[in-house]
């Protein structure tokens, strides 16, 4: 089965998909075209069975019949969202996301964002297609390769789904390293579960700073990997909107305080009205993880952003970490788009 490189996860039973086939000759000779279409969930693989989301011949309320695609030519099967997104929505997650993780220096390119920084994190050295004109314009690849000449990194770009067809096209060719799939969720910031601790943990507080303190640094590790000290410090740079570092706490027999989770909060705007949190660097002191810190602190933190006016709110999680999309979907976030960095190598 021909699967789209640029679809949101794997073709999976229950996934929703949308199917490019081929139409027979009596088709295209009724219809004068050559492909069609249908968005529906799997129901099958083998044979390849989908049931369509809606049709123009079915009564009100009645469930559109499944499609075996077994005697078609099936072009192409593509991994879609949880739920409908549009490009304008896929747009305005990744702008407040930029504005969150702007780099040391940042500059336009026609409808590019240039971030430099550290070189260590994607987010904040990487050149982002986020212009409402980016998705019928070409990469400005001199431009680009021009800035990071200038910081001394590798030329690196992000490829939100849909939203820059020209990006996708660049880096199909030779010379590019295209990393894994980054997972980005969504859900509103409106009606959100009780933040409440754990029965084997009844002195816990929550406690949001201004400024992360040693305790916070030290328990924050980046994909596993504790981070350079000049690292560390740029998580707390100044950026466009407001910046937060929740932690959990506990006390110990002698009175001492310890942290025992903690996270980056950010309040950005995406130019569309919505105001947006967004929360990275969850971390678990190792000997508490699987007790439920990892969801409270999240809660914790959504609440923190609620109450600052966040409208929805946001969060990344790389491809392949299961335990981390669980645990998302348990806070009531859903898929809403990809996005992935290419690095030239050429």
């Amino acid at each position: 089965m021909p699967t789209s490189r640029w679809g949101v996860g794997d073709v999976a039973v229950g996934r929703r998909v949308i199917v490019r086939r081929e139409l027979t000759a009596e088709e295209a000779a009724a219809s004068g075209k050559k492909v069609t279409d249908v968005i529906g969930h799997v129901e099958s693989l083998d044979p390849l069975i989908v049931r369509p989301s809606s049709t123009s011949h079915a009564s009100p309320g009645e469930e559109p019949d499944a499609i075996d695609f077994t005697p078609y030519n099936v072009l192409v099967v593509k991994a879609l969202p949880d739920q409908v997104v549009r490009n304008s929505d896929i747009r305005a997650v990744e702008t407040a996301t930029a504005k969150a993780f702007p780099g040391i220096e940042h500059t336009w390119a026609g409808q590019w964002l240039m971030r430099a920084g550290d070189g260590i994190t994607e987010r904040s050295n990487s050149a982002l297609p986020i212009g409402p004109g980016a998705g019928t314009s070409p990469v400005p690849l001199d431009d680009i390769r021009a800035f990071y000449a200038r910081h001394d990194l590798p030329v690196r770009i992000a490829v939100p789904d849909r939203i820059c067809r020209p990006a996708e096209q660049l880096v199909a060719g030779e010379g590019w390293e295209i990393g894994p799939d980054i997972i980005v969720m969504t859900r509103s910031a409106a009606d959100l579960p009780e933040a409440t601790a754990p029965e084997s943990l009844p002195g816990i507080r929550a406690e949001v700073l201004d400024q992360p303190d040693e305790a916070w640094l030290d328990l924050y590790h980046f994909r596993g990997k504790a981070l350079p000290r000049r690292a560390l410090q740029l998580l707390r740079e100044d950026i466009d909107g407001r910046m937060s570092f929740g932690r959990l706490v506990v006390d110990g027999e002698a009175g001492e305080s310890r942290t025992v989770a903690i996270t980056r909060g950010t309040l950005t705007e995406s130019g569309d009205g919505r105001r947006w949190l967004g929360f990275s660097a969850v971390e678990v002191a190792p000997d508490l993880r699987r007790r439920g810190l990892g969801t409270l602190m999240g809660l914790h933190m959504m609440h923190w952003g609620a109450a600052n006016g966040a409208d929805e709110c946001y969060l990344q999680v790389v491809s392949g970490n299961d335990a981390g999309v669980a645990l998302y979907r348990s806070l009531g976030f859903t898929e809403h788009h990809r996005h992935r960095y290419a690095v030239w190598n050429g």
